[in-house]
């Protein structure tokens, strides 16, 4: 099955392995860089795993809503787009995809940057990490990326980079369930695709705003394990983006992507 058929079966909700390990207190993927939890600005990369990456990815700033942010991702005129989903070496790469709820809450930063300038910003669940970096160029003062998957931690590296940036920090682990932090704002896309997860989330999430008085902003294409759960009553939907065509079609034809606010008392408007 090649890559294209893999991403399909994603979509489809078949996110088992994956959701596995998030649902897991200790999370996180057992690969020889299990032991390099955290990431900040002067870490060097693996010069192996950084050379496969930038060989087997290709850099893009279109087809998505953030034209203004490079990102290395998988195309269709990568390799493993057509390779065999095992021949890849590491764990599957769902970094490597920029999600339309991550492509929403990156370009309502980036459209309002006062949600973000001056306060300190958690992007869960980050992948690429094209929220937080959108965090960074809006002025946020302080980001933390966070995602159970190495690999995504140094790929975001190589995304700073190209963006001109200096890497922020990054925490590799599964921080669900862990106590709140004293955070200003949590930021999640397309996290919402499996339900002991979701419930996971929500639990997690809720304790935050309550003890932290955190706010928390959701992206996501409107997927059924999303619309479906609990949750859902408790958001106010902020803005809804139309999504590019490119994104569309590797997307099973969803049409568009809703940031939401979980603080109902929250007025997130333009800035």
């Amino acid at each position: 099955m090649a890559f294209r058929g893999w991403k399909r079966l994603l979509l489809m909700g078949r996110q088992n392995t994956f959701a596995r390990a998030w649902r897991s207190r200790r999370g996180g993927p057992s690969l020889r860089w299990k032991r390099c939890c955290h990431w900040s600005a002067g870490k060097s990369l693996d010069p192996e795993v950084r050379a496969f990456l930038e060989e087997n990815t290709e850099v893009t700033s279109s087809g998505h809503l953030t034209p203004e942010i490079r990102l290395r991702l998988l195309t269709p005129r990568c390799r493993f787009w057509r390779e065999k989903p095992d021949l890849w070496p590491y764990g599957d790469p769902f970094w490597a995809i920029y999600w339309p709820g991550g492509q929403a809450l990156s370009r309502y930063i980036l459209d309002n940057p006062c949600v973000v300038k001056g306060r300190s910003v958690l992007d869960l669940g980050s992948g690429c990490g094209a929220t937080a970096i959108a965090a960074v160029m809006s002025g946020a003062s302080q980001v933390l990326a966070n995602d159970i998957d190495p690999i995504a931690g140094m790929a975001m590296i190589l995304n700073c980079e190209l963006n001109h940036l200096n890497p922020f920090p990054i925490t590799i682990k599964n921080i669900i369930n862990s106590e709140a932090g004293n955070w200003d704002l949590i930021v999640l896309g397309d996290m919402f695709y499996d339900e002991q997860l979701a419930d996971g989330l929500h639990h997690w999430l809720r304790k935050c705003i309550r003890i932290q008085q955190t706010e928390v902003l959701i992206g996501d294409p409107g997927r059924h394990q999303f619309l479906s759960h609990s949750i859902r009553s408790q958001l106010h939907k902020v803005i809804e983006y139309s999504l590019p065509e490119y994104t569309r079609q590797e997307n099973n034809g969803l049409t568009s992507s809703i940031v939401w606010s979980y603080q109902p008392s929250n007025s997130l408007g333009n800035c």
